[in-house]
């Protein structure tokens, strides 16, 4: 026996040693891929040394002599931060992701690739670099330095048994087309569902799901458009189409079949302005928060970028804000003179042409998708004059796609040019030149003044093609457009003193009838940023920060009343539970509020109820060629339904309109009774919890994953009010600042600046996302300083 126990003792003590070695060896090449932040380091190239300093957040500050030997240094620190995060951008846009992990991204890729961007690029690379070439190209060459540099490959790919791929100027081009895709819609379904509902839906209910606004509406130009007036009984009925009633499989769900309904993301933005008229020393204040997809690294990586230019006012640029790895600029920020920042326009960027079978002029393509671990996959790509088939048809016959993302100019790094902007005519003719997904530009300068614009490529259609919306595909005498940036509807000076844009409509008359629409978001953030403005005359940066952190639950609260209408004095033993823990109406998102839970749930079922009714005609008479619209716009015909009640509209088998709206509290009840049967304990922040998590987190163990994740906070904030926050959606940067006053800015990040888990820079300054806490916008004292010199054979006097 004592023999058993020596050798199980000794066995034990071997498979320790054994799991310490093999901890000790991950661990030494975890901490392989780690940067150097100190010391110095020689980078072939360079025409003189760089200073790359760093604070305690990760925030880069990068002194150099020049441009080149600026961007040359910020590729070498974004590969070293962010090397894989910008593969990911730039095999999304191509449509290359299989490559790295395997079959499962071979659909994805196959969505991307029919649009053929890679080539693209390769052929019109030269119009995409524009006079900048030696500048991408010294970025490039800092970024595969930044890559080799390293002792060990970044730990992502050592997970992945992958080797990462030399960076090129093609892929920076790739980069910026891969916020087209996270912007815009590659595919255009939207558009296509609803001219497939509008041929064969009877005209009064198209007129309902396609109104295109609501109360809510906060244009820039023109009124709102007030809600839809609801049809007549002569001109549409639901009370008697069986076809309305809702099914289980109809109603959205997210992670089960009777979880709580998540909202639609909004991939845009909120930025306001104030001119120097409504602020104490005449200084103008911008204001800007870009919602994306959260992830851990963010997106972003802050820099501050000065150096020498005789272009630049007083002949130096000193640029700070976002920078996004994989592109030689600052995307949003301000330097000393201009500050700027954006949101997604949801302008009409894509269209489609009828393909006839047997059309002359198609060319094939064969697309050739690698896949790790597989058989590489062919992909027979058929393409007209005017853009790849989409959609192909049993008889050859299919819907041709041209969007802005496809052709030339559709990424210009002209755009960096703002870093040298000296006041705001110089910032909008540099806007003629920007090549970019179509935006909101707000402008604010040191003079004071204030600008709204839309910058970026858009489609130059011709007078008698105009965009067709939600209608129907380009008539066929239409010439394929090509795309321009230039003479875009404009705001300069206002008389308000005020701007706002939150992805809802801006434009109204000619110009919106030439912009197009292709998705407005409702109103409700949009009015609540300009009811905020509104209500002072006065405003310092903090006051603009507080309009950005806004949870007050303005849009909700009329149907929280409704709500409390329907349970108040019901007997039903559901509806009774709902009416115990919703008498407090909290007027907030906050993450402890209850009611807002529990409004957002009824809200949320009464449009699941109504647009499952509205649809069902369409769906049914579809079939397979039926795809889900997104009616961003509901509320305009949700609200009237609810408040008028009329009979024809009310879909079976529902006897009265308060049955139904019973039908929706009993099911939001149901909902939030599978949580825990104590409905006062259903916060906000419980359903609202962050989930900020590296896209390699999904590949491990559960008890690994939050490693990989940013904290599990509760959330305050929503899609319908300023602080737009989900689980993973929402503000990717705040940023307040003032151009001439950046030491008064105020800047937030979630995540962290490095992208490496054992960095003390992951997660740096995401506590101050979380609540809202005022951060400076530039970088704070150097803690580690880097410096780049040229080395031997790099060195050009």
């Amino acid at each position: 026996m004592r023999r058993w126990l020596k050798r199980g003792a000794w066995a034990f003590g071997v498979l320790v040693g054994i799991v310490v070695v093999v901890i000790g060896v991950a661990w030494f090449l975890l901490r392989g891929s780690l940067p150097a932040l100190e010391g110095e380091q020689p980078v072939a190239g360079l025409q003189a040394k760089v200073n790359v300093s760093r604070d305690a957040l990760g925030v880069v500050t990068i002194d150099a002599g020049s441009e080149a030997d600026a961007m040359r240094a910020l590729g070498l620190v974004h590969a070293q931060e962010r090397y894989f995060e910008m593969d990911l951008m730039r095999r999304a846009a191509a449509g290359e992701l299989s490559e790295l992990f395997g079959s499962a991204a071979v659909p994805t890729d196959q969505r991307m690739r029919v649009h053929r961007l890679r080539a693209r690029t390769d052929a019109h690379l030269a119009q995409a670099l524009g006079e900048r070439p030696q500048v991408v190209q010294a970025y490039v060459e800092g970024v595969n330095r930044g890559l080799d540099s390293l002792r060990v490959r970044p730990w992502p790919y050592l997970l992945l048994r992958q080797q990462p791929a030399a960076w090129t100027a093609t892929d920076s081009v790739l980069a910026g087309l891969a916020m087209y895709a996270d912007l815009q819609d590659p595919a255009n379904e939207n558009e296509l569902a609803m001219r497939r509902i509008r041929e064969v839906a009877p005209p009064a209910l198209y007129a309902l799901l396609s109104h295109d606004g609501s109360e809510w509406d906060a244009p820039l130009f023109g009124e709102a458009r007030g809600n839809a007036v609801l049809p007549p009984s002569d001109a549409f009925q639901l009370r008697n189409d069986q076809r309305s009633l809702p099914t289980a499989g109809d109603v959205p769900t997210t992670d089960g079949a009777t979880t709580e309904r998540a909202e639609q993301d909004v991939h845009g933005s909120n930025n306001f302005a104030v001119a120097g008229a409504l602020t104490a020393d005449g200084r103008a204040i911008l204001a800007d928060d870009m919602h994306l997809g959260l992830r851990a690294p963010n997106l972003w990586f802050r820099v501050r970028l000065r150096y020498p230019d005789p272009g630049a006012p007083g002949g130096q640029v000193d640029v700070s804000g976002f920078s996004l790895p994989g592109l030689p600029a600052i995307v949003v920020g301000s330097n000393g003179h201009v500050a700027w920042g954006f949101t997604n326009s949801y302008i009409d960027n894509a269209d489609f042409m009828p393909v006839p079978a047997g059309a002359d002029g198609v060319r094939v393509h064969e697309e050739r998708i690698r896949v790790a671990g597989g058989a590489t996959v062919t992909l027979r790509v058929r393409e007209t004059a005017w853009g790849p088939i989409l959609h192909e048809r049993a008889d050859g016959s299919g819907e041709a796609l041209r969007w802005t993302a496809q052709l030339p100019g559709a990424v210009s790094m002209a755009f960096a040019d703002m870093a040298r902007a000296g006041d705001l005519d110089d910032a909008l003719k540099i806007a003629d030149r920007a090549g970019i997904p179509t935006q909101n530009l707000l402008l604010a300068d040191a003079k004071g003044r204030i600008a709204w614009r839309l910058i970026g490529a858009r489609p130059d259609r011709v007078a008698d093609c105009p965009p067709n919306g939600f209608t129907s595909a380009a008539p066929a005498r239409c010439a394929p457009w090509a795309i321009r940036s230039d003479q875009s509807p404009a705001l300069v000076d206002p008389p308000a003193q005020r701007l706002w844009t939150a992805n809802g409509r801006v434009l109204d008359g000619a110009d919106l009838a030439v912009a197009g629409n292709a998705g407005y978001d409702l109103g409700a953030r949009g009015r609540q940023i300009r009811d905020d403005l509104n209500a002072k005359q006065r405003f310092s940066e903090r006051d603009l920060l507080a309009i950005q952190l806004d949870d007050r639950a303005v849009f909700l609260e009329r149907w929280w009343t409704l709500l409390r209408q329907v349970v108040e004095y019901s007997d039903d033993p559901a509806l009774k539970r709902l009416e115990a823990a919703s008498r407090q109406w909290e007027g907030h998102a906050s993450a402890d509020a209850v009611s807002y839970r529990i409004a957002r749930g009824f809200r949320s079922k009464v449009q699941d109820i109504m647009t499952t009714a509205l649809l069902a005609p369409a769906k049914e008479t579809l079939g397979e060629n039926y795809l889900e619209p997104r009616l961003s716009q509901i509320e305009g015909v949700l609200w009237p339904l609810v408040t008028e009640q009329p009979a024809h509209l009310l879909p079976a088998p529902y006897p009265n309109w308060n049955a139904l709206l019973a039908d929706a509290a009993r099911q939001a009840e149901t909902e939030l009774a599978e949580k825990g049967p104590d409905l006062s304990q259903r916060t906000w922040g419980e359903r609202n919890t962050a989930a900020i998590c590296h896209p390699i987190s999904r590949a491990l163990p559960a008890f690994a994953r939050p490693w990989l994740c940013m904290p599990a906070d509760a959330l305050p904030g929503d899609s319908n009010l300023p602080r737009v926050q989900g689980p993973s959606f929402g503000a990717s940067q705040r940023m307040v600042v003032s151009p001439g006053h950046e030491a008064d800015g105020i800047i937030h990040m979630p995540g962290g600046q490095s992208g490496h888990p054992l960095s003390p820079f992951w997660g740096a300054g995401h506590e101050d996302w979380v609540h809202g806490r005022p951060s400076s916008f530039l970088p704070g004292k150097a803690k580690y300083t880097l410096l780049l010199e040229p080395d031997a054979a790099g060195h050009h006097r």
